[in-house]
């Protein structure tokens, strides 16, 4: 969190519009690749400067075009305003703390996404912004690293079978916008399975290790929820019927991830109750680990007790007790305590408080 206000300090005092890249940087140089594909033909270009882009704005084909690294801003501007993008839109598109929305203007609709990735080596949830502009025949994405979670998408396209060669740009948006909602299913199912793992480790030996885990979890958790419900009114304003942008059969499949969706913000919700629970159940078994120990520690003290009072009476050093004169005196005590701590043991054994 401090690390992010440090971040949005760039932005105090600053006009409305003034490109500011607030985030960290992800990648060492920014990259600029389009796909251009139609029915018959497909390419995929690198391109080394942005004005290389402007060809294929008003080419009749499809173009999908990648920026990557958003730490560019002159980049980011540039190929901006070949777009014709709002100077607030291009803003929100350099802070990489923004909220999920969608937001429709006359020549195009912009949406910006969290995608989310659980890193396997560190055990955590990795989070990227990325950034969508939908027009008549282009799609810009502008991501803070890379596109790797399109691959899948790509490699479709690269078909010329995949039936979106024969549909516009609004069904290739859809394709991006179900790659990363079907990136979301496998992420919580490995924090499900994190989940499990430590509500079996906080049960058989809870530990202050286990406890940062669980409290690490939960933030993620809340993170992640904070994501993923703004996309509830995200998905129901892409299907809405005013939205020229996009075809009644591009819409039919917009329902389907909003269905998704619903699905993903559920289990949301349900892990946030287990993780609640996680910390409740840590707190339940070292309070009965405690207890344990105490109960221990009372049945040895309760025992003690009597035999303390037994050795306090015969450790004085009266001169008229008898005891002390008889010849099976010390033998005949230590019997007494011995077979006084044994029926308490066997009273606490029956009573099962042991």
């Amino acid at each position: 969190m401090v690390k992010k206000s440090s971040h949005m300090k760039k932005k105090v005092g600053l006009a409305p519009g003034t490109l500011v890249h607030v985030g960290e940087k992800k990648l060492e140089n920014a990259q600029i690749t389009v796909i251009d594909y139609d029915e018959n033909n497909y390419r995929e270009i690198p391109i080394s400067s942005p004005s290389q882009c402007e060809p294929f704005l008003s080419s009749p084909t499809i173009s999908w075009f990648n920026i990557q690294g958003l730490h560019d801003t002159s980049l980011i501007e540039e190929v901006s305003l070949q777009y014709n993008l709002d100077p607030l839109i291009m803003e929100d598109i350099l802070n990489t703390h923004q909220r999920p929305k969608c937001e429709v203007l006359e020549s195009y609709i912009y949406v910006v996404m969290k995608v989310m990735n659980y890193n396997d080596e560190k055990q955590t949830v990795d989070f990227e912004q990325i950034s969508l502009v939908l027009s008549q025949k282009t799609v810009v994405c502008f991501l803070e690293k890379s596109a790797d979670m399109f691959e899948s998408v790509r490699n479709r396209i690269k078909n010329s079978r995949w039936r979106s060669r024969k549909l516009g740009a609004d069904y290739l948006f859809y394709a991006l916008i179900d790659s990363i909602i079907d990136h979301y299913f496998v992420m919580l199912e490995k924090l499900g399975e994190k989940l499990e793992e430590l509500q079996e480790l906080a049960t058989i030996r809870p530990s202050d290790q286990i406890l940062g885990r669980i409290y690490g979890i939960r933030k993620e958790i809340i993170l992640i929820r904070r994501s993923v419900w703004p996309l509830r009114e995200l998905i129901r304003n892409l299907q809405d019927d005013d939205l020229i942008l996009i075809s009644d059969q591009t819409r039919t499949y917009m329902k389907d991830v909003y269905d998704h969706v619903i699905q993903i913000i559920d289990t949301v919700e349900m892990y946030r109750d287990l993780s609640s629970g996680l910390m409740d159940i840590y707190l339940t078994m070292v309070s009965n680990k405690m207890n344990s120990v105490m109960k221990v520690l009372t049945i040895i003290s309760t025992i003690f007790i009597p035999l303390t009072f037994l050795a306090g009476i015969y450790g004085m050093n009266f001169e008229h007790m008898p005891e002390l004169k008889w010849r099976w005196a010390y033998p005949g005590v230590w019997g007494f305590m011995i077979t006084m701590g044994l029926v308490m043991l066997a009273y606490f054994k029956k009573k099962r408080w042991l």
